[in-house]
């Protein structure tokens, strides 16, 4: 059904109490004067059998309910009926049984917008007393209601005879004429009753919305402090700030800004103990920071260096040993040729 996801923001919950409780009045023949009345739950079963007729089982309605088991056994029916039209709305009992007047007019402005949805002309058919007879307490509630409708035009012939007999009253004394016009003078007093019932009301409905805004920010500064009190987070500057202001008092007003000078003080401490690098040692460890290919480079010319000085040892050894083997030979020719005589001769 299109009012099944019925937003904040639409239209239905924007209709008046009067206008509710005139129209829960006319559909079901009853004489509620207050929209937390509907709070059992009789109401909200009847409406729905109005929408769909038959769909409720009336037998198990309780219109008579004065204690919250009997309420929740109300809208457990409810419930049922939801389920098996496969309605999605949630029902909130445990609000709605405390007879708050918000919390039930919001939810008969639902009803009203989803029984104008599904059939807008059942007002005119339904038989709302008929159907409240196999419901406890609905003879009672339809006697209540026939009472009620007949008091007015009782009231109305009595204030009749009222005037009728002050009318004379004034014809045969003069003087008692008086005393009729100041007890006439309450009448504005008590023609301003249904003006006063309006007010506390809507002030009742203040109430309630402003009780829910601070139950609803309450639960998430409680979110937050539980939060701030688990071991992983606790020891954490922000959480100790953040606990500064949960816990001040209303007369500490300077507790945001001790919590944000002691932010501010931790952020330098932090900045401070940070190690800063100077230019000119940069500079001077930067020469015995050598690549890694330079360091192969040089060992590689190392070695190479090494292996010719090795060489060149060996080739001064090799020199030595020529030079001496040809030494002691030129001696030997020396001895062998003294005494010769060619060259004797010569």
């Amino acid at each position: 059904m299109s009012a099944n996801n019925i937003g904040m923001m639409d239209g239905a919950y924007f209709v008046g109490r009067n206008e509710i409780l005139s129209w829960i009045n006319t559909t079901l023949q009853l004489g509620l004067g207050k929209v937390e009345e509907a709070a059992p739950g009789a109401v909200a079963c009847q409406l729905m059998d109005a929408a769909h007729p038959g769909a409720v089982p009336m037998h198990k309605v309780n219109f008579d309910a004065k204690n919250e088991y009997d309420m929740i056994q109300n809208y457990k029916v409810l419930q049922d009926v939801f389920t098996k039209l496969k309605i999605t709305k949630h029902i909130e009992v445990n609000k709605l049984i405390k007879g708050r007047p918000l919390d039930n007019l919001e939810f008969m402005q639902w009803m009203k917008r989803y029984c104008d949805s599904v059939n807008g002309s059942f007002m005119s058919s339904y038989n709302a007393t008929e159907r409240r007879e196999s419901s406890k307490g609905g003879k009672e509630t339809n006697r209540r209601t026939s009472v009620t409708s007949h008091a007015p035009p009782k009231s109305a012939s009595a204030n009749h005879k009222a005037q009728a007999s002050s009318h004379g009253a004034k014809r045969a004394n003069g003087h008692a004429s008086n005393a009729p016009q100041r007890s006439a003078k309450p009448a504005p007093a008590n023609s301003a009753g249904p003006a006063y019932d309006a007010q506390m009301t809507e002030l009742k409905l203040l109430v309630d919305s402003a009780e829910k805004e601070r139950d609803f920010y309450f639960s998430k500064l409680r979110d937050v402090e539980i939060l701030c009190q688990s071991p992983e987070v606790e020891h954490l500057p922000i959480v100790k700030a953040i606990q500064k202001i949960l816990y001040a008092s209303e007369d500490d007003p300077s507790a945001v800004a001790e919590a944000q000078a002691e932010m501010v003080a931790q952020h330098h401490q932090q900045l401070q103990q940070q190690p800063m690098l100077s230019p000119i040692l940069e500079a001077s460890e930067a020469p015995s920071i050598t690549p890694k290919d330079s360091s192969e480079e040089s060992l590689m010319r190392q070695e190479a260096a090494a292996a010719h000085k090795r060489k060149s040892i060996s080739d001064l050894e090799e020199f030595e040993m020529g030079s001496s083997s040809r030494l002691r030979l030129s001696n030997v020719s020396d001895v062998q040729l003294c005494g010769s005589p060619l060259m004797s001769f010569t």
